[in-house]
């Protein structure tokens, strides 16, 4: 059915969620699995009144969130791995998460993405976003989406 799963996620319980079935359904079909986090680049536009922080200072949180980001995908791994699911990690540096995950996806020849939505609604969608309906609309590849 399925050769390559590509599953999002931010590390969040809801994400890990998505984890746990994209594994599940890798292992039922004996697909590989493709663990992916997008990592934010820090702001390089600063807000009036806001403290720019010095480069050295910028290189060191953009450092700490790779490193947290590949500690998400590692986990991700060694979750696949117990059930004896193949495992490719990724981590991808990116303001726009849906477009890096489409990407991804593309890239890795995956023919499904498995990811979650918060299932926010009205002022709070509209403020916050989803790039999990980016994804389903932009994405030529099948969207499995988790609550």
């Amino acid at each position: 059915m399925y050769k390559k799963i590509l599953v999002a996620t931010d590390g969040s319980t809801l994400s890990k969620k998505a984890v746990s079935s994209a594994i599940e359904l890798a292992a039922l079909c004996e697909a590989e699995l493709v663990a992916m986090k997008v990592i934010p680049r820090y702001p390089q536009s600063y807000f009036e009144g806001g403290l720019a922080l010095q480069a050295a200072e910028v290189s060191r949180v953009e450092k700490q969130w790779a490193e947290d980001g590949q500690a998400v995908v590692d986990a991700v791994q060694q979750a696949a791995l117990a059930k004896g699911v193949k495992t490719k990690v990724i981590t991808v540096k990116s303001d726009l998460v849906s477009d890096a995950i489409i990407a991804a996806a593309k890239k890795h020849k995956c023919d499904l993405i498995v990811m979650a939505s918060h299932g926010r609604r009205g002022i709070k969608r509209m403020l916050l976003g989803s790039e999990t309906q980016l994804v389903l609309t932009h994405s030529h590849v099948p969207v499995l989406v988790l609550r």
